[in-house]
Parts: structure tokens; sequence; C-alpha cells
């Protein structure tokens, strides 16, 4: 049963999603549609708690202090609402929930930045693109 649903979800994931962790500073790339118009919000802040990685429900919760007040954002990491998740910084964390980031302001909020391979982590791999004109010989010799 379990190998059933797994297979229905794999339809529904995104086949490459940058690698999250608790304590990364993210920028969230996310769909919003606005009578018939559609923009793409940016939502930059850190990121306090992750569930269920290699799953469909997947999610993040994003936070960041605006106008001084705590803002908390749950995404689900395989939405097709999300265009691009981007990490922006690192930190050294020993926890999966932040939770206690919501007490803190001012300096004692601060983590402890740890370096790493930008590029590498926000790249996505490059698809091949196949030209229409082949596509569409290849479904014909598909179909007989």
């Amino acid at each position: 049963m379990a190998s059933i649903i797994r297979t229905i979800e794999q339809k529904y994931m995104k086949p490459h999603v940058t690698a999250v962790q608790t304590g990364d500073t993210v920028k969230v790339h996310q769909k919003i549609k606005e009578g018939n118009k559609e923009r793409v919000q940016v939502f930059e802040g850190l990121v306090i708690r992750t569930d269920r990685k290699n799953s469909l429900t997947s999610s993040i919760t994003v936070r960041r202090v605006a106008s001084g007040v705590g803002v908390e954002k749950s995404y689900l990491v395989h939405s097709p609402s999300i265009v691009k998740l981007e990490v922006v910084k690192r930190s050294k964390v020993r926890r999966n929930n932040l939770t206690y980031m919501r007490d803190r302001t001012g300096k004692s909020a601060r983590l402890t930045s740890v370096d790493f391979d930008k590029k590498a982590v926000n790249a996505t791999p490059v698809s091949k693109e196949i030209p229409a004109e082949e596509a569409v010989i290849d479904s014909k010799e598909s179909k007989n």
C-alpha cells in the first residue's frame, strides 16, 4: 500500500528542490494571483522549522521581522505556487526547530554564519530540451 502511495506522490513532486535546512536564511519566490494578474512575491527570512524532508508534504516555516512585528509563513516545498527557493545564508544550528528565536530580538537573535557553496546549493540541473520536431517524431514512433 505504501508503495502505491509513493508512486502517486512521485508524479506531483518537483524533480529538483533546493536543499534547505533549519537555520538557513532563504528567499522564497511565490506566485500570487490578484484578480486576473499573476506576480511573484519574494519573502526572505530564517527557516525555523523543516518537516517531512523527503515527502510530497515536506514544508518549511520561514520567519522574518517586518516593521517590528514577527511574521511567519509556512510553505509546502513541492507546491506549484513556489517558483524558486534560494538559500542566501547558512547558519550553525544544533536543533531542528528554532522556535526559541521568536523570543529573541537584537543581538541575541543572531546566528553564527557558516561558509557554504552558494552556487552548488542553489543550482538547478539544466534540463535537456528536445526540439519540438523530434518530440513529435518520438511520440509517433512510440504509438506504433
